[in-house]
């Protein structure tokens, strides 16, 4: 029974530095962006049905 997930020699790592320059988190910006236009959205709706979906009498 041969073990196929395990590498060869358990001492050799396959591990690659990502240094400051190369990082770019393009992935989290776009979930921010997201959550934000969501958030926005929901924040839009419950304008209008917080002061829009029932009159309020003129003070005249």
């Amino acid at each position: 029974m041969s073990q196929a997930s395990e590498p060869a020699d358990p001492e050799v790592e396959m591990e690659r530095e990502i240094e400051h320059d190369e990082f770019d988190p393009i992935g989290t910006l776009v979930l921010i962006a997201i959550y934000f236009l969501i958030i926005s959205a929901l924040w839009i709706f419950m304008y209008f049905i917080e002061f829009l979906g029932r009159p309020t009498p003129m003070v005249v």
